[in-house]
């Protein structure tokens, strides 16, 4: 036992003194889901496709306060033990100003910049062509020129915005590329609009910046386009090779069964970065709450396996509207660092030496004893250290917030 104790606390250590974007110092991305056309502090903007709202109004749209999310991240913040960044969508301009999504511009952020800056965060971003009157089925994909160019238009836009949201923060912002665009049935030429996707992003990326990141992510199927995704997997490895992209990886945009932690090796080899949307799929890209699961457990695994920290962005991607939003928060976060922590005490040097030796049933069975290793001890500790709630004792201060705060919002 005086063995085991002096493997975890070294490795607690570890933990407390690696880099970004370890668990000390990372940066995992809480995406948001609040979506409009014009958003401004004192207003309101909807989320969309949430099923039920707590607390609040029922249904499939409501409405909260954009001042009012502003405070209920900076306490969840408190709650965690990492740095957050901040991902939000084009749609989320808060200047009040009526704008179509082509004619988008920096200072439609400003708010959002210099919230980031005063609460010590830092902003992703995202184009979005979905939930619009020119989305469809096609947007960069569309044989259209009209609709074709206004999506090109306002997805360079967003790379402008990008740039100057990683140049206020003196760090790159990670602007991230997805569009819903496919089929319900199978269309009669698979690569007649896979083409014109390639032109548009050609066109996109002609623009060089300093201080932000492209990322492009695919998806298996969009909700009514089953049979037929644009830009699938595939495309994307092909157009990164071809332009140097960082690739993202939702994990609740692949087949169930398939292992997002088997792709992190592949693509290490051929790219310089990964983006990560860790979230929970429950049969189809759900977006519940990330939980200690073992899809998460074998990703993080994976990513320090790989002594590939520096090089991974951790971007978490999920929202229930049906529990606390601040506790869906915090559980995300604080269930993804647990997956890290995890993974940088794992007994690595050994496990290898094992497997160097063709000690393959040594090998499995230390896996298996280091499963019931004491680390939560080891996170309780972190925890105490780091000045946050140890254990449960978050749940206490989120109903204080709720009772105090959200409870009592008109």
């Amino acid at each position: 036992m005086e063995k085991i104790w002096s493997i975890l606390m070294a490795a607690m250590i570890l933990c407390l003194a690696v880099s970004v974007p370890s668990l000390a110092e990372g940066t995992p991305t809480l995406e948001l889901r609040p979506s409009a056309s014009s958003v401004q502090p004192g207003g309101e903007f909807t989320v969309e496709l949430v099923i039920h709202n707590n607390p609040g109004i029922a249904g499939i749209r409501f409405a909260f306060q954009y001042d009012e999310t502003l405070l209920q991240l900076t306490d969840a913040n408190g709650q965690s033990l990492t740095d957050w960044e901040v991902g939000i969508k084009a749609k989320q301009d808060e200047t009040g100003e009526k704008v179509d999504r082509d004619e988008v511009e920096p200072h439609h952020f400003e708010s959002w910049i210099q919230w980031a800056k005063e609460n010590d965060f830092k902003l992703d971003f995202n184009s979005t062509s979905f939930s619009h009157p020119k989305s469809g089925d096609l947007t960069l994909a569309n044989p259209s020129d009209d609709i074709r160019n206004f999506w090109i238009e306002h997805t360079k836009r967003c790379r402008w915005i990008s740039d100057e949201m990683g140049k206020a923060q003196n760090d790159p912002c990670m602007m991230n590329l997805w569009i819903h665009d496919g089929s319900k049935e199978v269309p009669a030429s698979r690569l007649r609009y896979r083409r014109i996707l390639e032109e548009s992003l050609d066109e996109i990326f002609a623009t060089e910046y300093k201080w932000m990141k492209d990322c492009i992510e695919a998806k298996l199927f969009g909700i009514g386009l089953e049979s037929y995704t644009v830009g699938s997997y595939d495309f994307y490895l092909g157009y990164r090779a071809k332009k140097n992209k960082i690739v993202t990886l939702d994990t609740g945009h692949f087949h169930l069964t398939e292992s997002i932690a088997d792709k992190v090796s592949s693509l290490l080899l051929f790219t310089p970065e990964i983006m990560l949307h860790v979230s929970r799929p429950i049969r189809w890209d759900s977006d519940h709450v990330v939980i200690l699961n073992d899809d998460v457990q074998d990703l993080a695994r994976e990513i320090v396996r790989c002594d590939a920290l520096d090089r991974v962005h951790i971007g978490l991607d999920y929202f229930d509207a049906t529990i606390n939003r601040i506790g869906a928060y915090v559980i995300g976060s604080r269930a993804t660092q647990k997956a890290f922590m995890l993974a940088l005490l794992e007994p690595i040097a050994l496990l290898r030496q094992y497997e160097d030796e063709g000690k393959y049933f040594q090998r499995l069975a230390l896996q298996e004893e280091a499963k019931s290793l004491p680390w939560g001890a080891v996170w309780d500790m972190y925890c105490l250290q780091s000045g946050v709630p140890v254990g449960e004792s978050y749940i206490a201060e989120i109903e204080k917030y709720e009772s105090d705060v959200t409870s009592r919002r008109q």
